[in-house]
């Protein structure tokens, strides 16, 4: 194919990590690893709540759903790096581009929504417990849940319609490790200008209206925390909600720094870094992060171990 003086690519070349090629046996035995532990914790924290019935509550149903998102962003990114660790062409189709791009862009808007979610679940339980089971009901956990799946695909499909408008040509090698938006926009022999405003849009309607409800949410938290008049109680709450802030300031901090900051559309040499943390590192640290501060979880993982012969 061709257009003009130019010839259309339909294959990439995804140059993450090539500038090391001594430490590729190194880095392919880290990767593999965060991917085994993060597939385990996030499965096994999604068969956890799947199985026991006590679990089955609007906290644990939207962070099942959580760690099901972040198996779902691993696995779109890391068997493809896995793989061009030792492969020589190292290629990726348009196609195989588009659907990883669609699956990594459907996680983590799920993810966004979900957090907000829990957000507003705390709040119902430390500022308004005797109506918990009324302003959170099973049918409110299970609309929010499907509405952030349906808020993901649409996001997803937006910006994958819009990068298909685009034409690639001349430099084929993406500099990253997986099909990311930003760096398909550098390839671009056409002006990305209105792929660029809808992501500074969408991604910036979408995490600020989610980043609100988590701050509304955690400053009527924190206001009822200090009325409360026992220490047990401010104690309490305060550790319930410590995983969940912990885990949304890491998350939204690093999707900010990567699409929101000004010069994210010129600068390639900060995306790798930033990329790592919020699609390997962040999957692989949630199941932890709420595991080991959850006494039910532990618990419950401590009865299935004495269970075992």
């Amino acid at each position: 194919m061709s257009e003009g003086n130019h010839t259309v690519t339909t294959e990439f070349i995804l140059t993450g990590f090539m500038g090391h090629p001594d430490l590729k046996i190194l880095l392919f035995v880290v990767f593999f690893a965060i991917y085994l532990i993060t597939m385990v914790g996030n499965l096994g924290l999604v068969a956890l709540i799947f199985m026991e019935r006590h679990l089955r509550t609007p906290m644990y149903i939207f962070l099942g759903n959580l760690a099901l998102m972040d198996s779902c962003c691993s696995c779109a990114i890391t068997p493809k790096m896995l793989e061009n660790f030792f492969s020589e062409d190292r290629m990726i189709s348009l196609y195989e581009c588009m659907a990883q791009f669609y699956f990594l862009c459907l996680a983590e808007t799920a993810d966004c929504f979900l957090l907000a979610a829990m957000a507003y679940d705390r709040y119902v339980a430390i500022c308004h417990p005797l109506q918990y089971h009324t302003m959170m009901s099973k049918k409110l956990c299970i609309q929010m849940t499907i509405g952030s799946y349906i808020a993901g695909n649409l996001h997803s499909m937006i910006h994958v319609v819009l990068l298909l408008r685009l034409t690639f040509c001349g430099s084929h090698q993406i500099n990253h490790f997986f099909c990311d938006i930003l760096p398909l926009y550098r390839l671009s022999c056409v002006n990305p200008y209105i792929n660029e405003l809808m992501v500074l849009i969408f991604s910036g309607l979408l995490q600020t209206f989610t980043i609100t409800i988590v701050l509304i949410s955690y400053l009527c938290i924190l206001f009822t925390i200090f009325k409360m008049k026992s220490e047990e109680g401010r104690g309490k709450a305060l550790s319930t909600c410590a995983s969940h802030f912990l885990s949304v300031s890491i998350f939204y901090g690093s999707l900010l720094f990567m699409y929101i900051r000004p010069s994210s559309f010129k600068e390639g040499d900060k995306d790798i870094p930033v990329a790592i943390f919020y699609t390997l590192i962040i999957p692989l640290l949630n199941p932890f992060i709420y595991s080991l501060r959850n006494k039910a979880i532990i618990n419950i993982m401590k009865t299935i171990m004495k269970r075992k012969p």
